[in-house]
């Protein structure tokens, strides 16, 4: 082979390449300049945002990314959870006892108002949601995920009923996980991934395993087992205010979390079950070792999730206020 035809053939392969991400990206009718000539200083204008409310309040980042998560489980990431219901007869997302500690809905609403001073009427708030997300990542330490753009906004009244539905329960195992998260194309070792996102913030006690103090699948550490009786001294029981750190490093989007989960420290029940199942703890064990490796995984888990099932092209709307239809 010349060198001409190996250049050749690897200009063909890298066109390949090119032609399936774009056809991706037609296909859900997202691209990643969207807003390249309606709003360019879109993603400019969420960074700054995030980075200032998040050093007033350090856990602002495992807020956004928790309340992106929530939007996305149900009909798709639509920013339907920031919408605000007043006929009490049909209560919102949010009246849904899963979405319970969400936080900072209202801050999107201002990085909304943000956006909408300089580009009215042409981003949505489910776009501004998922780069929110993406930068309480990058805030933290973590990846700079790179999302194609151009979801359009729910426009009918979100229900709690579908989201007690579709929203994940607390207790949620390895099986019910890999379920999920399949169901949205991603490998197993995406799904792993995208669970790394617990090395963010706090659970709260109501949240914890019934059966925790007495686990014997995973050995348990005197010092864990201390901080659980004093930060939920009444186990699932305790005050809706008490909670405990995921992790020793809370606020640093880092890989931490599965070298705390190795070691027996796994706060819910599939921090504890991730390290033990032969489907997934040899991708625990590899993210605990290669933090690159797990921020790769992680941003393409990222992008899946925040492209499944949303509004695109003429579907939805673009709201104006994103707590109101």
């Amino acid at each position: 082979m010349t060198v001409s035809e190996g250049r050749n053939m690897g200009l063909r392969a890298m066109l390949g390449v090119v032609f399936v991400v774009s056809l991706w990206s037609m296909s859900h009718e997202l691209s990643y300049d969207f807003y390249e000539r309606t709003c360019p200083q879109v993603e400019d204008i969420v960074r700054a945002g995030v980075e200032s409310i998040s050093l007033t309040d350090p856990s602002t980042p495992a807020a956004l990314l928790r309340l992106m998560f929530h939007d996305c489980q149900v009909q798709g990431c639509d920013a339907s959870i920031l919408i605000d219901q007043n006929d009490p007869t049909m209560p919102s997302e949010m009246a849904s006892p899963k979405n319970f500690g969400i936080r900072k809905r209202e801050k999107i609403s201002l990085i909304k108002s943000m956006v909408e001073a300089v580009c009215p009427k042409k981003v949505s708030c489910a776009d501004i949601l998922i780069l929110a997300a993406r930068e309480a990542v990058a805030v933290s330490g973590g990846p700079q995920v790179i999302v194609p753009l151009g979801r359009r906004d729910s426009s009918s009244p979100p229900s709690y009923k579908l989201a007690d539905s579709m929203l994940p329960p607390a207790n949620l195992g390895v099986d019910g996980v890999l379920h999920i998260f399949a169901n949205k194309g991603m490998s197993i070792e995406e799904s792993v991934a995208i669970v790394g996102a617990h090395t963010l913030g706090v659970t709260h006690c109501h949240n914890l395993p019934s059966h925790h103090l007495s686990n014997t699948q995973v050995p348990m550490d005197p010092a864990l087992d201390l901080m659980l009786s004093l930060g939920c001294p009444l186990g699932p029981r305790s005050q809706n205010t008490s909670f405990v750190f995921n992790d020793p490093t809370t606020f640093i989007f880092d890989n931490v979390y599965y070298a705390n989960a190795m070691s027996g420290h796994g706060i819910l029940r599939i921090d504890s079950e991730l390290p033990l199942d032969p489907r997934t703890g040899h991708f625990v064990k590899h993210f605990a070792s290669d933090q690159d490796g797990f921020f790769r995984a992680f941003s393409s888990a990222f992008v899946k999730l925040s492209s499944f099932g949303v509004l695109t092209g003429n579907e939805g709307v673009i709201r104006a206020s994103c707590d109101k239809i």
